[in-house]
């Protein structure tokens, strides 16, 4: 390869110098590990998608804030790109150096440290929201809002969003963050807040890793339940479904006896995906048949939702669950229920997760798409597509539920769609051979050109596209602010650059 040694020692070596804390005549190495071991450099060279893959030309294992600060300082001035991973559950390479040269941070685990009397907790960019819920628990508290996978990183979910079925009520994760510190591309540490350098602060939530790699979070707490009642519902009609997970959503802000906490659905076109996917949850002697059920075009929605409790009110959970249930307009024979402690119903995923490796099936490509729906086309989304493009083999998890425009805030970098209230569709599927990946990445293309054909106006989540001017589309009025921030905090577009919003060009101090 023409430059692959001699770049990577050049830059190496600009790396190692830049790694060190000069005071006079006094030189300090930091603790901060750089390997170019290729066991390493091959595991970050993918992602959890297994669609892109780029090798980097070292990985970088910091220990503190600003060990990532002079990283980020060496490649400012050094003229190389910088990604910061956390548990790499990207899809389309966001996380990787697909084509730049650069080096990846392998941000690790800190250790959360929670006030318990402030209701708050700290924690590293690195720390996996499952380590932080452990932490937490201990002290008889937990985070408000989650993901349905904890198995991802506090920055990672941070920089996009966050979402699961309570954010209907709390909004998503970066909805309930107090404080952060972030390394911007300039190699600068900052602590920011809604007091105190705002500007970064919003664009950071959401920002998709373009203004700075998150080091710490300062994350809200409340009592943590001891118990969740888990239920699932379903519907044929699917008007009848919207309109009921709707009315849920709207039950916001109520007193917890009088709504559900978390909301959430899924779409079923064929019967093993209802009777394999969370198997546990359904009984295998006593299978649902689609069928039976008189499903619209052969389609099935589920309604799924929970009920939190203590031991103090666990008397009166099942008045407050059936108050509910009176008001909504199920399959009266599908109502299925199941008792779990809390900490087991956030942690649901990774069970499935682990029955999947099991099997080998978990490292294999998953070409996702999650789309912001409005709810004013949510009935057209499901004729072209749940009862159109799909056919009657999904592959994967349908999720679909709606969320309040209201818990989220406009100052942050993340584009919603303009109605008061959207929906979450996310395809969640997985490629066993080459022919359905090729299959299930046309199929995501006929979706979003149907979208784009019948004027349904979706925003991307997680989003993913290869030109600027799809980016500047996506993200509509916010970009004016969005690129000046870009230009501010990071001006030489060194931090993920396999987002590919703005292009990355080599820089050297020479250029200055």
């Amino acid at each position: 390869m023409k430059d692959s040694m001699a770049v990577k020692l050049l830059l190496l070596a600009v790396a190692i110098c830049r790694l060190i804390i000069t005071v006079g005549l006094t030189v300090v190495p930091t603790e901060v590990r750089l390997s170019v071991e290729k066991s390493e450099l091959e595991a970050a060279s993918v992602d959890f998608g297994m669609l892109s893959r780029g090798e980097p030309l070292a990985v970088v294992h910091p220990v503190s804030a600003e060990d990532v600060a002079r990283v980020v300082e060496a490649a400012y001035n050094g003229g190389f790109a910088v990604s910061a991973r956390g548990h790499g559950h990207s899809i389309n390479g966001q996380a990787l150096m697909t084509k730049e040269k650069g080096v990846v941070i392998e941000m690790g685990k800190g250790v959360p440290r929670v006030w318990e009397k402030e209701m708050y907790v700290d924690v590293w960019g690195g720390e996996l929201w499952i380590h932080v819920l452990k932490a937490t628990l201990e002290y008889g508290l937990a985070p408000m809002s989650w993901t349905d996978y904890l198995y991802l990183s506090v920055g990672g979910t941070l920089s996009n969003a966050g979402i699961s079925g309570q954010a209907f009520n709390h909004g998503p994760q970066i909805s309930n963050v107090h404080q952060l510190d972030v390394v911007t591309g300039k190699g600068e540490l900052l602590t920011c807040s809604e007091d105190r350098n705002s500007e970064l602060f919003h664009a950071v939530l959401g920002g998709l890793g373009q203004f700075g790699i998150i080091t710490r979070a300062r994350i809200a707490l409340e009592p943590a339940p001891h118990r969740v009642r888990w239920i699932r519902v379903l519907y044929s009609n699917f008007s009848t479904f919207c309109k009921d997970q709707e009315f849920l959503i709207s039950l916001h802000g109520k007193p917890a006896s009088e709504r559900f906490d978390y909301v959430e659905g899924f779409v079923i076109v064929d019967e093993g995906l209802i009777n394999n996917w969370r198997s546990s949850f359904f009984s295998p002697s006593n299978p649902v048949k689609i069928t039976s059920l008189n499903a619209d075009g052969g389609v099935l929605y589920c309604l799924e939702i929970t009920k939190n409790y203590h031991q103090g009110n666990a008397d009166s959970v099942d008045e407050e669950i059936q108050g509910l249930l009176k008001m909504l307009n199920f399959i009266p024979t599908s109502v299925f229920t199941t008792d779990l402690p809390y900490v087991d119903f956030l942690d649901r995923v990774h069970k499935a997760e682990l029955k999947l490796r099991s099997k080998g099936l978990w490292d294999v490509p998953h070409p996702w798409l999650n789309l912001f729906v409005p709810k004013s086309r949510i009935a057209d989304f499901d004729k072209g597509v749940f009862k159109g493009i799909l056919g009657n083999k999904t592959s994967g998890p349908i999720l679909i539920y709606p969320m309040n425009k209201n818990k989220w805030d406009h100052r942050s970098s993340v584009v919603t769609p303009e109605e008061d209230v959207f929906y979450l569709v996310a395809f969640l599927r997985s490629a066993l051979d080459t022919e359905t990946l090729e299959y299930l990445i046309n199929q995501n293309r006929q979706i979003l050109r149907f979208c784009h054909d019948s004027e349904i106006k979706v925003k991307q989540y997680l989003p993913h596209y290869t030109t600027q001017q799809e980016w500047m589309d996506h993200f509509g009025d916010k970009w004016t602010q969005f690129n000046a921030m870009k230009m501010q905090f990071d001006p030489r577009r060194i931090l993920a650059t396999g987002q590919r919003i703005f292009q990355f060009e080599p820089f050297t101090e020479k250029d200055d």
